[in-house]
């Protein structure tokens, strides 16, 4: 099979390498998925480039946890039953030394989610498919890891990013009221333009004025993409009793306002999502497979690459490419 593969740290047009190797076989309890698309996130990149200096886990690597496809070969204790059906999957390189950079890759049964039958014939499914394990998992439990948010005020920051837009479209689709901060302007006119209309600029002064005249009770949940950066603003909106799920901070030893926090009440939740447990990844696939099929949940995928062309696509995602970027194997 084709594939792509690194045997160290580095840039990505110095590291990654385009080559043929054998055709993986499933274990006991896996499957073989012959992939139409592999998903690229933020942290494959990061895990590729070194990322406060972690070490190379494996000899070689074949990047990438997220992808869709169809099985076509399963191991001991899989019912054969699953052979033909199209899937998505997660968690490929996570704690594993082969993801989805490849025509086929091995995972556990568990981490193949099915889609419904003929989902591959619909425009575009596959490929959002492939993008929803790291941002869409991430993204889920930044809002429900404290349970339903049903008429709350949730606060999304980062909501023009991959784990930001999920959070927001599935807090819309539980019966949430939601807020956007974004970073650019443009990013707030496409968000008032799929009818959220609390949505403010990231460095706006009147930041914390307009949040509070939006939730005047305070902000029952947050989505955050910097702990570090925003926890200031966070305590001066939170409602009593209110939840911050943080999947990102720019520093690894943030201070924060341990009084304003305390007297709201405010609980902190620390997001990471090759760690979630089992139950909580099979949870969050199960709800997000069934909001990109009925329509309330859209990845923009945006430039789609072959293989041969993935240290492009990983440059895409360094220099901040809007959308989604996905390799795509015919």
């Amino acid at each position: 099979m084709q594939a792509a593969w690194y045997e160290s740290r580095g840039p990505a047009r110095e590291v990654l390498v385009v080559g043929t190797m054998l055709e993986p076989q499933p274990a006991p309890g896996e499957v073989r998925i012959r992939l139409a698309f592999s998903g690229i996130s933020p942290g494959d990149v990061k895990k590729r480039g070194g990322w406060q200096g972690a070490p190379m886990p494996y000899p070689r690597v074949i990047p990438h946890s997220d992808g869709a496809g169809v099985i076509d070969a399963v191991g001991v204790g899989v019912p054969s039953s699953r052979i033909g059906q199209t899937v998505w999957c997660y968690g490929a390189q996570s704690y594993r030394p082969f993801g989805t950079a490849a025509e086929s890759v091995i995972v556990p049964s568990a981490m193949a989610v099915s889609l419904p039958e003929g989902a591959a014939v619909q425009a575009n499914v596959l490929e959002q498919a492939a993008c929803l394990g790291i941002t869409g998992i991430t993204g889920y439990q930044a809002v429900f890891a404290a349970g339903p948010v049903n008429g709350l005020n949730v606060l999304v920051w980062g909501a023009g990013s991959g784990v930001g837009a999920v959070a927001l479209q599935m807090a819309r689709r539980a019966g949430a009221r939601v807020m956007a901060v974004v970073r650019r302007p443009e990013q707030q006119t496409a968000l008032r333009e799929q009818g959220v209309n609390n949505t403010w600029l990231a460095d706006d002064p009147a930041l914390i004025t307009y949040i509070k005249q939006a939730a005047p009770e305070g902000v029952h949940r947050v989505a955050e993409v910097d702990f570090a950066a925003h926890i200031d603003t966070n305590a001066e909106i939170m409602a009593i009793g209110g939840v911050i799920a943080a999947y990102y901070s720019s520093d690894n030893r943030p201070s924060i306002p341990y009084w304003k926090l305390g007297f709201s009440d405010v609980s902190l939740r620390l997001l990471g999502s090759d760690d979630f447990a089992p139950q909580v990844k099979e949870r969050a696939a199960e709800e997000l497979t069934k909001a990109l099929m009925d329509g309330s949940l859209s990845i923009p995928v945006t430039r789609r690459l072959p293989l041969t062309e993935i240290a492009l696509a990983h440059e895409h995602i360094e220099q901040g490419f809007s959308g989604r970027v996905v390799l795509g194997f015919s």
